[in-house]
């Protein structure tokens, strides 16, 4: 059994705005009891089912998308209409947390938290960007995965002009997602 090394738990914590895994926590050498002693002295406090936080660690702006992650065992990748939230493109409050985990996860039976709503598809790295402590897909990768989930052309056009404008774009992929959602447009 390994010492408990509070510098470890702290630093792996701090990266994700307090909160840390029991995987994480055992990898720092705190086991199940222990992690309970901490729990019942206030010092850490349990979030979720397999996540905690440290109770007297400065406050995130987005905690509840690092539980998320961290209750996907940081295998997932916020996007659709969160990411366009994340990233200031739209004026839409998503009503659900939107993630995206590979597809491989479509085979698990996972008990999904309130208020998440499951992507799954390849999200290669070069489809990644970070918000604070969590990822997010890219400004493009955003755009196709609303347009292939049918995100309203409203809230699309509304991002797209937004992007334009702030130049978080190439005209090329501008014009290539404003041809995207056109086409999807088009009735049948």
């Amino acid at each position: 059994m390994t010492r408990p090394d509070w510098e470890k738990l702290y630093g792996t914590a701090a990266t994700q705005e307090g909160h840390f895994t029991t995987r994480q926590a055992a990898e720092a050498g705190y086991s199940s009891q222990l992690l309970l002693k901490h729990v019942r002295a206030g010092r850490m406090v349990r979030v979720r089912r397999g996540v905690y936080r440290l109770v007297h660690h400065p406050a995130g702006d987005r905690e509840d998308l690092v539980t998320v992650w961290l209750w996907c065992d940081r295998a997932g990748v916020f996007s659709h209409e969160t990411a366009l939230s994340l990233h200031g493109i739209s004026d839409v409050l998503p009503a659900q947390v939107h993630l995206t985990l590979p597809t491989e996860w479509r085979r698990r039976r996972l008990t999904v938290p309130d208020g998440v709503n499951l992507y799954f598809a390849l999200v290669p790295e070069s489809d990644r960007a970070w918000f604070g402590a969590v990822p997010v897909t890219t400004v493009r990768r955003t755009l196709m995965d609303c347009l292939a989930a049918d995100v309203p052309g409203d809230t699309i056009r509304s991002a797209l002009h937004d992007v334009a404008r702030r130049g978080l774009l190439r005209a090329t992929e501008v014009r290539s997602v404003t041809r995207a959602l056109s086409n999807r447009e088009v009735p049948r």
